[in-house]
């Protein structure tokens, strides 16, 4: 299989993981335009499923360091498999928690709060499991993250302020939760690799490959009770229906897969680095994605649109602080 070499490859890939887990979220954007995001999320987990076993059967079976993927897979410990499977449900419930905090108030907003709380919370739980790099360093960037996010809650309140915001709190509530348990499904899937020796994996523990896969399984399975529930009862509108699903266009479908494929790719990338990095460095700086989604939201949906000097300023100093906190979460690693 395929394994990274070098620190800095591995926050390279780190890098990929932060744009993809950051942007994913535009499928969800271009698709609410004609498709409720419940639809969406169907065809979401479809491209994950699609691009792990695409991962597993090419990078995970190439070269002669580790093991390839079938046999891999073949050779899990029900410990390990059901560690891996439990963090694909987890991710899922959290998920779906906030793609619809991103539907009731904005990419700008949602991702800062729920991906942003994950990432403090998930670097502490990922550090304790697998401890890397230096805590001082690393957790002084995590605390000019949350100075980034307390910013961008600030601006976000200057912004609605004597506007009827009720569906926006909700969407804010919704994603605190989505951020509370995206904080652990990282760990529980890490915790079946040997993060310590890819090139020879303890017996009956996985390679990232074949961890990923499985999540992805769990994600799936977990899909048909979450996302039923919520088809049936949604935060937002209507209930919609599987009938509703199977009229949706080729093209619409597409996008819900495309956005899977994105988000899967970073998440590939980011456990094969973990060996190198680290759990909580390739964690950390995969959900730098708060600060890429936030651009989105800012720059290309214009979430911002007309809004005052001073909240303007408060938004720089969110960009500034989490810029600042990553740079010191790389250098965490590389002492």
């Amino acid at each position: 299989m395929y394994i990274v070499s070098s620190y800095t490859l591995a926050v390279l890939f780190c890098f990929i993981t932060m744009l993809c887990w950051g942007s994913w979220g535009n499928t969800q954007k271009l698709a609410a335009r004609t498709w409720r995001y419940e639809l969406f999320y169907w065809d979401y987990v479809l491209g994950i499923v699609i691009l792990s076993l695409i991962m597993g059967l090419t990078l995970g079976s190439i070269g002669d360091k580790g093991r390839s993927f079938i046999p891999d897979l073949m050779q899990v410990s029900s410990g390990n498999f059901w560690s891996a499977f439990f963090g694909g449900v987890v991710f899922n419930a959290s998920n779906i928690l906030l793609s619809s905090a991103v539907s009731l108030s904005g990419m700008a907003v949602a991702f800062p709060v729920g991906v942003g709380l994950a990432l403090v919370l998930g670097v502490v739980i990922n550090y304790i499991g697998a401890p890397a790099g230096d805590p001082v360093t690393l957790f002084l960037g995590v605390a000019l993250i949350v100075a980034a996010l307390i910013f961008n809650g600030i601006a976000y309140a200057k912004k609605n302020k004597g506007e009827n915001t009720s569906t926006a709190k909700k969407g804010i509530w919704v994603a605190i939760a989505a951020g509370i348990l995206m904080s652990l499904f990282y760990r529980f899937v890490a915790s079946a690799m040997d993060l310590s020796n890819f090139e020879s994996p303890t017996p009956g523990m996985v390679t990232p490959y074949t961890a990923v896969f499985i999540f992805a399984i769990g994600i799936l399975a977990s899909n048909f009770l979450f996302n039923t529930l919520l088809m049936k009862k949604p935060f937002v509108g209507e209930p919609v229906t599987y009938k509703a699903y199977f009229k949706g266009g080729f093209s619409t479908h597409l996008v819900g897969i495309l956005g899977g494929l994105i988000w899967c790719l970073g998440t590939s990338l980011s456990y094969i680095s973990a060996g190198k990095a680290g759990a909580a460095i390739s964690y950390a700086l995969g959900q730098g994605a708060t600060m890429v989604a936030a651009l989105w939201g800012v720059f290309i949906w214009q979430e911002f649109k007309g809004s005052k000097k001073s909240i303007n300023l408060l938004l720089l100093l969110m960009f500034l602080f989490f810029i600042a906190g990553l740079v010191l979460i790389i250098l965490a690693g590389n002492q």
